[in-house]
């Protein structure tokens, strides 16, 4: 598949529904180097998922029944953002883990959110239900051509704003945002996938040789989540030789509280997930490279304002 070309046409397609999302270069983050960063959790609904959304949305013929979608919470938000937008109705199905932030978020936009005992993949099931009673469009949060390429613009518009870097730092759940990044840059940077300790299903793919299932735990599982990576994100990781790294929670809440102290950026932790590869060392540049980061989620649970 020609990933550059149908990412740009995501680009063309989404323009004026999304936002440009801002970037800065970091030389106070107490590190050995300046650090790329782009502030992607300053888009709509507080993820990058907004873009898939839209793409979704905009690239298909909804029906009277509207669309339905699983999520851990920022792939609803998005979702139910982007039909109200477009005038389309949304019920969105949320697994208890969520959190009552993210659910609210949600409610927010007026989309019928289903909350449902236990983990993503619970969700998941009652959505395809769903699908199959209803006539509702699935939009799935990262295993579908149209997810991948709109969450691909995130990379296309950085470089369009100047990205200088090596390598890119990006955190993985389902992996529907770094098959975007994967399929856009094809092999030209190097791409670090970040995962917690406890929610790893790339780096559990990688070592098996394909996609498995994983137990999903920790503190950012309500967004990094995914019992097991998408095929698309598996294949494009073979594909290109992106390095799988894992963070420690602890980790992930340093960098969380690093971002807050150093920049006054207040993300969730999976947004914080791939600088903590930095900030802990499980990811050690080399002399000279110079590293991008890619701060993706701002819904913290709890709110801080709720």
């Amino acid at each position: 598949m020609d990933w550059k070309s149908t990412i740009a046409a995501a680009a063309t397609r989404i323009a004026g529904h999304v936002r440009v999302t801002p970037v800065m270069m970091a030389a106070d983050l107490g590190l050995d180097r300046p650090v790329d960063l782009k502030f992607e959790q300053m888009q709509h609904t507080g993820s990058f998922k907004t873009r898939g959304a839209f793409n979704t949305l905009l690239s298909s013929d909804v029906p009277a029944a509207g669309v339905v979608a699983a999520s851990g919470g920022n792939h609803g938000a998005a979702v139910a953002f982007a039909a109200r937008r477009l005038g389309h109705a949304a019920t969105i199905f949320v697994p208890e883990m969520a959190g009552p932030a993210k659910i609210a978020l949600i409610r927010d936009t007026g989309a019928d959110c289903r909350i449902v005992p236990g983990a993503y993949a619970n969700a998941l099931d009652a959505a395809l239900a769903h699908e199959a009673e209803t006539g509702a469009m699935q939009v799935h949060a990262y295993d579908a051509e149209s997810t991948v390429a709109g969450q691909g613009t995130v990379l296309s518009e950085w470089e369009a704003q100047g990205l200088q870097a090596n390598t890119v730092l990006i955190a993985v759940g389902g992996g529907g945002l770094l098959a975007g990044a994967m399929g856009w840059l094809g092999g030209a940077r190097r791409v670090v996938a970040v995962e917690p300790e406890t929610s790893c299903a790339l780096h559990a793919a990688l070592a098996a040789g394909g996609p498995v299932d994983v137990e999903v735990s920790g503190i950012a599982a309500n967004a990094l989540g995914a019992k097991r990576i998408g095929t698309i994100c598996h294949g494009l990781a073979v594909e290109t030789g992106a390095l799988s790294v894992l963070v420690t929670d602890d980790a992930i809440a340093g960098a969380q509280r690093h971002l807050w102290r150093q920049l006054r950026q207040l993300v969730e932790p999976a947004g914080a997930a791939a600088l903590a590869a930095l900030t802990s060392g499980a990811y050690v540049p080399a002399p000279g490279e110079r590293v991008a980061v890619l701060v993706c989620g701002a819904n913290p649970a709890p709110d801080p304002f709720g």
